[in-house]
């Protein structure tokens, strides 16, 4: 009977990581399919290009809630038990970047799940698991966007930074070691999804955002035709 609800409550949190927050959102803003544009993906940068920075912000903060709601839920059915709460977030991650509701046919790939990278929903479940987290991770990974200015590596640093908090706690003892896997494994799962923003950082042909696309931005205005 425990373990039937211990599937119950990962897949209650995988639904409620497949809702796909920034499809709906753009479709509602200006009818556009958000998999058609850009990378494809359904989070927050996408919804952005897609929709405007109001749709972006807004998408982010969705994609965040489920992974505190799936947090919650793990904690509320199964308290005490952190194993089923770092799944639970897994869970939602896997969701967001495998929607279920975003089930689609490819002829070269057959059937596949579309959604976004996970980095909202990740934070989403590190704040579950410690709600100051957001406090360290959010202007960090600001830092990371518009200092580095690569979105890909924000959504990797996220994962990151919850690695480093969650072993800094329990090497404290503040926080079960457990959690330290979450970030781990959370991190390979960010990964994955980014492989083609990685190849393309490799290359040096990845969007930048930030100070340095402004930076670039004005270094091109200023050329006139007499410089060439």
């Amino acid at each position: 009977m425990q373990t039937m609800t211990y599937i119950g409550v990962f897949f209650a949190a995988y639904l409620i990581g497949s809702i796909p927050f920034g499809y709906l959102i753009v479709k509602f803003t200006n009818g556009k399919d958000i998999r058609q544009v850009e990378s494809g993906r359904i989070g927050g940068t996408n919804a952005m290009r897609a929709a405007g920075i109001l749709a972006g912000l807004l998408t982010v903060l969705l994609d965040f809630s489920k992974g505190v709601l799936a947090v919650w839920l793990a904690r509320l059915v199964i308290p005490g038990n952190p194993w089923i709460l770092i799944g639970a977030s897994l869970a939602a991650i896997l969701g967001h970047n495998y929607s279920v509701y975003l089930l689609e046919f490819d002829r070269k790939r057959g059937l596949r799940l579309r959604g976004g990278a996970g980095g909202a929903t990740c934070v989403g479940g590190s704040f579950g698991l410690w709600p100051p987290s957001l406090l360290i991770i959010l202007p960090i990974a600001a830092l990371v966007w518009f200092g580095i200015g690569y979105a890909s590596v924000t959504t990797l640093s996220v994962a990151l930074l919850t690695i480093l908090i969650f072993a800094y706690r329990a090497w404290l003892g503040l926080n079960p070691w457990i959690y330290v896997l979450y970030g781990l494994i959370a991190e390979i799962i960010l990964i994955w999804a980014l492989r083609p923003n990685i190849k393309r950082l490799l290359k040096g042909t990845e969007r930048l955002h930030g100070w340095r696309a402004i930076r670039l931005h004005k270094a091109a205005s200023k050329v006139t035709p007499s410089d060439h």
